[in-house]
C-alpha cells in the first residue's frame, strides 16, 4: 500500500505540474490586444501592481461585489494558506517558524472547511447561483470539505503517526522505496487519496483561477487606451 500511495503522488505531482504549466504557458501566449481593464483602472504599470496585490491578497472586487460571498472566500483562502505553511514540516526540518504556525493551522483547517461550507450553501440556496451552478462545482466542494474534514479528523478524532507520514514523505521525494512505509490509518489514507486526487484534476477544473487571475485583461492591463492603441490587421490597411 505505501509504495501504491508513493506511486499515485508521483502521478499526481507530474500531472499538476505538467498541467499547470501548460495552462500558464497557454495563458502567457494568449494576445489580448485589446484594452479591456475594469474601471476606474491605473494608468500606470506601478499601479496595475498595486491593483492585482489588493485583488490576490484582499480580493477587492469581490469585497466589493458581494460581502457574505467575500467572507466565506476570504476564510477559505486563508484558513488553506495556513494549513499548507502547516504541513510543510512533513517535507522539511520544522524550524521556529513552522513551530510558531502550528496551533494556527490547526484553526485555519476549521475555518477552511467553514468557509467551503458557506461557499458551498450559497450554490444550493442562492437561486441565481444554483442556475449556472453544475455538478463538478458540488464535486469539487465535496473534496476540498473531504480534504479539510479528513484533517481535523485526524487531529480530533483518529489520530495517526505524524513522525511516521514525515519519514514516508522524505523517503518519497529522496526516491527511496525501500525505506517506504505509511501508516495504514483509514482516515489518513482517505485524506491522501483526496489530496492526490485534487492535484490530478487541478489543471482540468476551475481552481485554475488561482494562476489565472494573473492573466486576466481587466485587472492587469494598464489603463492606455490613447497612448497605446490597437490597430487591427484589416484596419490598418485601410489607413494607408
Amino acid at each position: 500500500m505505501s509504495v501504491l500511495y508513493a506511486l499515485l503522488f508521483y502521478v499526481a505531482t507530474v500531472l499538476l505540474i505538467a498541467g499547470v504549466g501548460f495552462k500558464i504557458r497557454q495563458y502567457w501566449t494568449t494576445p489580448a490586444p485589446l484594452k479591456i481593464p475594469t474601471t476606474p483602472a491605473p494608468t500606470t504599470r506601478g499601479g496595475v501592481v498595486f491593483r492585482m496585490a489588493r485583488e490576490v491578497l484582499l480580493f477587492e472586487s469581490l469585497f466589493k461585489g458581494n460581502k457574505w460571498i467575500w467572507l466565506f472566500g476570504y476564510m477559505f483562502h486563508i484558513g488553506l494558506a495556513l494549513v499548507l505553511v502547516r504541513h510543510a514540516r512533513y517535507f522539511m526540518d520544522v524550524g521556529p517558524v513552522l513551530t510558531f504556525i502550528q496551533p494556527f493551522g490547526i484553526y485555519g483547517g476549521m475555518a477552511m472547511v467553514a468557509g467551503l461550507l458557506g461557499l458551498w450553501g450559497r450554490r444550493i440556496v442562492v437561486e441565481r447561483i444554483r442556475y449556472i451552478t453544475n455538478p463538478s462545482d458540488h464535486l469539487i466542494l465535496a473534496l476540498l470539505v473531504g480534504i479539510g474534514a479528513s484533517g481535523l479528523m485526524m487531529k480530533f478524532v483518529e489520530h495517526t503517526d505524524i513522525v511516521a507520514v514525515k519519514i514516508f514523505f522524505q523517503n518519497w521525494m529522496t526516491l527511496n522505496f525501500g525505506a517506504l512505509a505509511l501508516p495504514s490509518d483509514p482516515v489518513l489514507m482517505l485524506h491522501l487519496l483526496l489530496v492526490a486526487v485534487l492535484m490530478i484534476i487541478f489543471p482540468l477544473s476551475k481552481l485554475l483561477h488561482a494562476p489565472g487571475v494573473f492573466f486576466s485583461p481587466s485587472r492587469n492591463q494598464v489603463d492606455n487606451p490613447r497612448e497605446k492603441r490597437h490597430l487591427a490587421a484589416w484596419a490598418a490597411e485601410l489607413d494607408k
